[in-house]
């Protein structure tokens, strides 16, 4: 891509390093999940979908801007919808990446582990869990001890993060209801520029469970409707 360097490949974008700081991320129409169904919470492309790559970068720079808006700080620049890229500030992960878990019904994994002591679509609460990026362990879900203790993140930072994914979700899920739509849980990934948390990645379909009167809302058929709502109210 114009010389640009491949820093990393991932599995629904490409991250491609600037100058003066910043990255371009590249969107791939790929979406998480196993035997061909989606699954936000899955360690593997499940499928591709035609469009995606277009949509979660329109979702994203969608939600990036209300956050801005609200004083909540990320790494996004601007979004190139044609190429399918968005110019970001190059942010320094935790670890070697660390996923921020907000939970407002229980569903996925949540139920999986504690399914003795929980119905899925109880309420949670906005509850926050983290795992660790790795995908040969399966994501391993970690504790504020446990990262403290690996040198990831200390217990200030943990507290940082976990009231800043409380406020972003808190922005996004009032979006999402003035759509008509709940939110179910959602994932995110922080990291530090020039010494600041910041938002990274993306806030798109593919990140999120959400719910049309009690009924789970396909990828492209959410981000569809997100900036139909969008371009409704311009």
């Amino acid at each position: 891509m114009d010389g640009r360097k491949l820093v990393y490949q991932g599995k629904t974008k490409d991250v491609y390093r600037l100058d003066k700081g910043r990255v371009l991320l590249r969107f791939k129409d790929d979406v998480t999940g196993t035997d061909g169904v989606f699954d936000p919470g899955a360690n593997t492309v499940g499928l591709s979908i035609e469009g995606m790559g277009r949509e979660n970068l329109a979702m994203s720079a969608h939600f990036f801007k209300l956050l801005k808006k609200a004083g909540l700080k990320t790494h996004f620049l601007s979004a190139n919808l044609e190429e399918n890229t968005m110019e970001a500030l190059a942010a320094v992960p935790f670890g070697k990446g660390v996923e921020v878990i907000c939970r407002r019904r229980a569903a996925g994994s949540f139920v999986r582990r504690y399914g003795a002591y929980v119905e899925a679509g109880a309420p949670l609460q906005d509850y926050v869990e983290m795992t660790l990026k790795d995908d040969g362990r399966g994501d391993p879900l970690i504790t504020a001890e446990a990262l403290e203790a690996l040198g990831i993140m200390d217990r200030p930072r943990y507290d940082e993060l976990s009231a800043l994914t409380r406020a972003i979700t808190k922005i996004v899920a009032e979006e999402l209801d003035r759509a008509g739509l709940e939110l179910v849980d959602i994932k995110y990934e922080f990291g530090l520029a020039d010494g600041e948390l910041v938002l990274m990645d993306e806030i798109a379909a593919g990140n999120m469970r959400v719910l049309d009167a009690g009924r789970p809302v396909e990828a492209l058929a959410l981000t569809r409707r997100v900036l139909r709502r969008e371009a409704d109210h311009a």
